[in-house]
């Protein structure tokens, strides 16, 4: 008889929003670690009030609150891997690269949450310059979209060749690998990513799944990332790895509520009968 041995379990740690509809953030970040087998702990920077038609209210955490949890879970627990989402303001950004200095953390996959795929910047220009500034720097790997990357690479991002230029430009900022995201394109470019290490230059291609319900797939992506890492993958397979579970995880995504719904992180689950 073999006894479970729970101190071997891989921990990642996600630090991000709160989704009270439960399609993005925390919640997602949650679901995608423990689909990888991977116990998931977790730093709240701020709460919404949010469904699957649109956030009505966003209350910020405080950055002495956002420490705390940090310290908690730090001092007691060996994490394998960071991931960062939604930081809201340039007061809790700070906070968390000086934390992640403090603390020495390596496998940190940075999703720099400024700028919605349909283009809306969701942060000030100064948290934005703290993101790009102390937060990149601090990064194993950084999953911009393509807005994001326009903002961090300082250019306009049309085609192929400009998310490759893009790719190579932010990881001049100090980021150890970058993968520019193309799920907001409407065009060929769409389901297209691309990677950038310093040495590898990828066109990363996975099928494109044809749904409306597609909330959350940017924090599932880095959520699946982390997870992959704390399990011990090279950087590239970690990023190839959470690519198709997404794609699988769009298959079965959830028509629930009456906007748009989320993926369906448990989908071996939905996939059973």
């Amino acid at each position: 008889m073999t006894i479970f041995n729970s101190s071997q379990v891989p921990i990642a740690m996600t630090i991000a929003g709160s989704d009270s509809g439960g399609g993005a953030g925390i919640q997602a970040d949650l679901r995608t670690f423990a689909f990888h087998c991977v116990h998931g702990a977790s730093v709240l920077t701020c709460i919404t009030a949010q469904n699957t038609q649109g956030v009505t209210r966003v209350d910020a955490m405080s950055p002495e609150a956002v420490t705390a949890q940090f310290e908690a879970v730090m001092i007691d627990m060996r994490v394998g891997a960071i991931k960062t989402g939604m930081l809201l303001n340039q007061e809790i950004i700070k906070t968390v690269a000086k934390k992640l200095v403090a603390f020495g953390c390596g496998n940190v996959v940075v999703d720099p949450v400024m700028v919605s795929r349909a283009g809306a910047q969701l942060l000030d220009d100064d948290a934005v310059k703290t993101i790009r500034e102390q937060l990149i720097p601090l990064a194993a790997i950084t999953t911009p979209n393509r807005y994001e990357a326009q903002i961090l690479a300082d250019m306009e991002i049309h085609t192929l060749e400009d998310m490759q230029t893009a790719a190579q430009k932010i990881y001049k900022l100090g980021a150890r690998s970058v993968l520019v995201k193309g799920g907001g394109f409407t065009n060929e470019l769409k389901g297209i990513d691309v990677w950038f290490d310093g040495d590898r230059l990828e066109v990363l291609q996975t099928e494109v799944i044809d749904t409306p319900h597609t909330h959350g797939t940017g924090c599932t992506l880095s959520a699946a990332i982390a997870a992959n890492l704390a399990l011990g993958k090279p950087h590239f397979q970690a990023v190839q790895d959470a690519k198709n579970y997404v794609t699988e995880a769009l298959k079965y995504s959830l028509a629930i509520g009456q906007g748009q719904g989320p993926v369906g992180h448990f989908y071996p689950l939905l996939n059973r009968g």
